[in-house]
């Protein structure tokens, strides 16, 4: 699985990155998906931080 920070939606309220830090990181004011693919262990949270993203700027695929 695959999660991608879409960054003109992303407003950098750091809640992914609270809810799954093994996947999510702040670049700058934006947060992005550093690990590609999303290990199994980790699929879990990456779709918690989706779901709490409050303007869905996170997309699983």
């Amino acid at each position: 699985m695959k999660a991608i920070v879409n960054p003109d939606i992303c407003i950098g309220c750091t809640l992914c990155v609270q809810s799954c830090p093994g996947v999510f990181r702040m670049e700058g004011d934006k947060a992005v998906a550093y690990l590609d693919p999303v290990s199994k262990e980790l699929e879990a949270c990456s779709r918690q931080a989706a779901d709490e993203c409050p303007v869905t700027a996170i997309a699983i695929q």
